[in-house]
């Protein structure tokens, strides 16, 4: 290495004037400030009281956690039920068509003969374990943890109820009802191999 150049790199020679792209971004920030109220006054310093914690840093190198796994499964699967549910609703109304009666037994049997366990274990296990998991601060006032997006943490467990919600015993609504499902809800083949008959 050259030494003049190790001595211009090393700052030997007294503060250098700013370069071209300096000038030009002092310029853009003076432009910037006109007119602000904050113009010549000093800041107030913003303290950061933590650090970055080791765990957190170690688990962002090893991909989604637990918890994100657990709910993308249960989003998944309860999207297979639904799928699943509506494709049966409406086979059931297309035996029954003109028999409301018969309709209204036979869902509630096929709705009854449903096993949610699996992914009941899974919200199970959300609902008990995503607080400390997630590191979910609580809200003192109402005495629980805070909200996520406005809902609480807590997952319902799939039912008989949960079902006749979306799917009720009605066969003028399962025959005339438009596919209700999402578009990318659609796309995937429906999981039925849980439901009986």
């Amino acid at each position: 290495m050259d030494k003049r150049e190790r001595k211009d790199i090393l700052g030997q020679w007294g503060v250098r004037g700013s370069s071209v792209r300096e000038q030009e971004r002092a310029e853009l920030i003076d432009r910037d400030l006109e007119g602000s109220p904050m113009k010549g006054r000093r800041l107030r310093a913003r303290l950061r009281n933590f650090r970055p914690a080791l765990d957190r840093y170690v688990t962002s190198l090893g991909g989604p956690l637990p918890y994100m796994q657990r709910l993308r499964a249960i989003d998944e699967k309860t999207e297979e039920w639904l799928r699943a549910l509506d494709e049966a609703w409406r086979k059931v109304a297309q035996q029954c068509r003109g028999d409301a009666t018969a309709f209204a037994g036979r869902w509630r049997e096929r709705v009854e003969a449903c096993d949610f366990g699996e992914v009941n274990d899974m919200i199970e296990c959300h609902n008990r374990f995503f607080p400390t998991e997630a590191r979910l601060p609580m809200d003192v006032k109402r005495r629980d943890f805070v909200l996520i997006r406005g809902e609480p943490y807590r997952k319902p467990l799939l039912d008989d109820a949960w079902v006749l919600e979306r799917f009720p015993p009605d066969l003028d609504a399962a025959l005339g009802r438009p596919d209700r499902l999402a578009p990318d809800a659609r796309r995937r083949k429906p999981a039925a191999r849980d439901l009986k008959r």
